[in-house]
């Protein structure tokens, strides 16, 4: 009677107020869930060369500059561009989310854990700084893994990484051509092998850890290089 009652009352508040409309149902994108379909089996199908990673001068945690062919060639790398103010649950958070579920199977696998390293690098000069990104990294990163958080120290060395790895960005502004603080994206994560060459790239539909790690592991085997 008490669930009745309930539901008659709001039955009876939704059709008072019809001028109020409900919040409209976010979706979350697949990388959140558990997976639908068992993948393929690793080593069953190939990954292609979809071209080379690009290079660029970046900025760590610690403030200094390194490259991003330093960072790159000696693991494999799943590599995001994100920012620390997205407020898009299926953008930056899904693509911070899916690769800390991504460090969790690493660690917990010793085929893949000295071969793995994540790198996300922020596309918000203005607020993401080192610190920022050391605060950030906090919520997501395990102690000692192998997680790097980058910026740049310029629009010109972010524009030249952005266009090479083509991730657009455009910064949301108002009716008064005010920037807002949001930045419109699409989102891409590249899965990039020891030689330095993009193997695949994620989008929202399939960014999902277990994916990946089945990737990871097709690719550590054509290798010849799994434990």
């Amino acid at each position: 009677m008490r669930i009745g009652i309930l539901a008659l009352l709001w039955a009876g508040l939704a059709t008072a107020a019809p001028h109020h409309s409900q919040p409209e149902k976010v979706i979350l994108a697949p990388g959140y869930a558990e997976l639908t379909f068992t993948p393929p089996v690793v080593g069953s199908y190939s990954l292609p060369v979809l071209g080379d990673a690009a290079d660029g001068e970046v900025v760590n945690e610690a403030s200094e500059s390194v490259r991003l062919h330093q960072l790159l060639g000696d693991k494999f790398v799943l590599f995001s561009f994100i920012y620390t103010n997205c407020s898009d649950v299926n953008g930056c958070p899904l693509a911070s989310y899916v690769l800390s579920k991504v460090q969790d199977a690493v660690r917990g696998d010793d085929r893949l854990s000295d071969y793995v390293r994540l790198i996300s690098l922020s596309f918000d000069r203005s607020n993401d700084t080192p610190e920022v990104l050391a605060r950030y990294a906090g919520n997501f990163r395990k102690e000692d893994f192998d997680w790097q958080f980058l910026t740049t120290s310029s629009d010109t060395r972010l524009n030249s990484i952005l266009r090479d790895y083509d991730q657009f960005i455009i910064e949301d502004v108002n009716e008064s051509g005010k920037k807002v603080g949001s930045i419109s994206h699409i989102l891409r994560v590249y899965l990039i092998d020891q030689h330095r060459r993009i193997r695949n790239i994620y989008s929202v539909s399939f960014l999902h850890p277990d994916i990946i790690i089945n990737d990871i592991l097709t690719i550590v085997k054509a290798s010849g290089r799994q434990k």
